[in-house]
């Protein structure tokens, strides 16, 4: 599986972007997937995960709220739509996937796949 992420950009505090992860190269899209974000300087953090059919979500609290994370099994694709941005979401935003697994998963350890990042950042 490899794994596309896109729809990063520049947008003011308040606005809204919608990143797109597109996988390839598996036939069986059963597994679990997830957002993960690096800003400036720190480490990579937790954002969303989503279970395989998507029925469960999971957030971690500085989004809970403003983004929503979504996939299409039918399209092998993952989205994350982020509303009231703030610049505190600056970052660069990693999609990832978590073969075996099919519930929510949070811990980077299970992601065994990861996307190649894009960029998001916040003005003020």
């Amino acid at each position: 599986v490899q794994l596309q992420a896109s729809g990063g950009g520049l947008q003011q505090a308040g606005g809204s972007l919608r990143l797109s992860c597109a996988a390839s190269g598996r036939a069986d899209s059963r597994y679990a997937m997830g957002w993960f974000r690096q800003p400036p300087g720190k480490d990579r953090e937790f954002v969303a995960a989503i279970s395989w059919p998507g029925s469960s979500t999971t957030y971690a609290d500085s989004v809970k709220g403003r983004f929503t994370i979504s996939r299409d099994n039918r399209k092998n694709m993952m989205y994350l739509q982020m509303n009231s941005l703030k610049p505190e979401d600056t970052a660069v935003y990693y999609c990832a996937a978590a073969i075996g697994y099919t519930g929510t998963v949070v811990g980077t350890g299970a992601y065994g796949l990861w996307g190649q990042g894009t960029l998001v950042t916040v003005s003020s």
